[in-house]
């Protein structure tokens, strides 16, 4: 299934209330193909009433799910991994569909990266500390009750995964409400978890924009805690709104990843890599490696590595085997990349390869030319503000302490790399703020704690860290 012929189609829009499709009574939102620009599907767009259904439902299903012992939790949790698993194609196509990414990615990454991600979280349960003792305390983990999961586009089935498995496992019940930009993958997970045994009502989905049905999840008093990922800003409105009934939250948010070259590093390497975290899902990844600092003597060799690496990269319909790069996620994204690249262009940043104008061919879609910048002021808005697109901004540097100063001078704090020698990129990784760091391109570790510092957010999903975030702690004295 690798043909837009073969997505499914959604001919009755409907939220997933009580472990059943429950039709909109409103307005829908249409779903839209980015690499052509046509409607694909609708889903409804939802009201403060539906949020109220799905808090109902899930309060009543809360009680005999947190009672449920976790081993069979986390064996209802591997069972929606096994049914994930045998829906890889309809999974890949539809997210390709939906938001653009090359099916080959969407294959590996979009739909094969969550089933590992919930197949590692449910192997947690076994060696859990559920409880323990401290001195005389006996300590009790509990789940928080119910929580309200708000997700993005860029990586709509993992997102899901890496928010309500978790959740799930601690005894939770959730309502989610996805983006409504690529809602459609959702269902496919709601129908996954139903056939794996989950009881009705522990799993609700409510559709709808974040101004309605965003707000009415971080508002609402019968939810206890509400995780986000986003946008910084967003983000900021789901804390504030979430204050006023003091309920937990969670955010992942946006990011401004510095990737340090030491010298010394094996610079093809180190580029390849480095150009390969910038644009891959055309550069809509939060940890994405958007910043490369150089030595400012190696400023130019390293532009032409880069130069060499980004002819790899072809761009063209997502549906294609060969294709590298997608669109982005919408003509409203395409339009908001194309101008940080025009800014960068007025601001003085030497424009490598890419450019703001129409891909020739591709014309009808919200494709963006794969874009590098050389020479760029640590200070200006491309090297500052988080773009989300296919754009690289190379930095130079004089020495190790310049470089840390670059990258540790954002808002954001989410992720970085460093590439050199062992003991001198690990003294320099321990020196940058963010919540993770990558030495010389590692292999991504499922069971490690994702989050930031600053406002890249707060609290850790994945592993371990992930799980404990949907648990409250009780102390017990005897």
């Amino acid at each position: 299934m690798n043909s837009k012929a073969d997505i499914p189609t959604f001919t009755a829009p409907a939220h997933w209330i009580g472990g059943q499709a429950v039709a909109g009574t409103g307005p829908v939102i249409d779903v839209i193909d980015p690499a052509t620009g046509t409607v694909i599907a609708a889903v409804p767009a939802g009201t403060p009433a539906d949020v109220d259904r799905a808090v109902d439902v899930a309060t009543a299903a809360f009680p005999a799910w947190a009672a449920t012992d976790p081993a069979e939790r986390a064996a209802i949790i591997q069972r929606i991994a096994e049914g994930l698993q045998a829906r890889n194609e309809e999974i890949a196509a539809t997210i390709t569909a939906e938001m653009g990414a090359p099916i080959q990615f969407s294959r590996m990454a979009q739909a094969g990266l969550p089933v590992l991600a919930t197949t590692s979280t449910a192997g947690l349960a076994a060696d859990f500390p559920w409880t323990e003792e401290i001195a005389n305390s006996l300590i009790v983990r509990e789940p928080i009750g119910v929580v309200g999961a708000i997700t993005p586009w860029n990586f709509p089935l993992q997102q899901i995964v890496t928010k309500v498995v978790p959740a799930m496992l601690a005894g939770n019940s959730i309502v989610l409400k996805p983006s409504e930009v690529a809602p459609l993958v959702a269902r496919i997970f709601a129908e996954a978890a139903a056939e794996a045994g989950l009881p009705a009502g522990v799993f609700n989905i409510v559709h709808g924009s974040g101004p309605v049905v965003g707000e009415a999840i971080a508002s609402h008093p019968g939810i206890d805690m509400v995780s986000f990922t986003g946008s910084t800003r967003a983000g900021k409105r789901v804390s504030a709104v979430a204050a006023e009934t003091v309920k937990r939250v969670a955010l992942e948010l946006g990011g401004k990843s510095a990737n340090i070259i030491l010298r010394g590093a094996d610079l093809k390497d180190a580029v390849t890599r480095g150009l390969a975290s910038a644009w891959v899902n055309s550069g809509q990844v939060c940890g994405a490696y958007t910043r490369m600092l150089v030595p400012a003597d190696l400023h130019d060799e390293v532009v032409a590595l880069a130069l060499e690496a980004a002819g790899e990269y072809t761009v063209g319909d997502p549906a294609d085997e060969s294709t590298r790069l997608g669109p982005v996620v919408s003509e409203a994204q395409r339009e908001r990349v194309t101008g940080y690249i025009e800014r960068g262009i007025a601001d003085g940043a030497t424009l490598v390869t890419g450019g703001p104008e129409r891909i020739e061919g591709l014309e009808d879609g919200a494709y963006v030319k794969p874009t590098i910048f050389a020479n760029v002021d640590p200070d200006s808005v491309i090297a500052r503000q988080e773009i989300f697109g296919p754009v690289l901004a190379i930095i130079p540097y004089t020495d190790d302490d310049h470089a840390v100063e670059i990258a540790n001078n954002t808002i954001y704090g989410l992720n970085g790399a460093v590439f050199g020698e062992g003991e001198h990129a690990l003294a320099i990784a321990k020196r940058m703020r963010a919540g993770q760091i990558d030495i010389n391109g590692p292999q991504m570790n499922l069971l490690a704690p994702f989050g930031g510092y600053k406002q890249s957010g707060n609290g850790r999903e994945m592993g371990r860290f992930g799980l404990e975030e949907f648990l409250e702690v009780k102390a017990i004295q005897r």
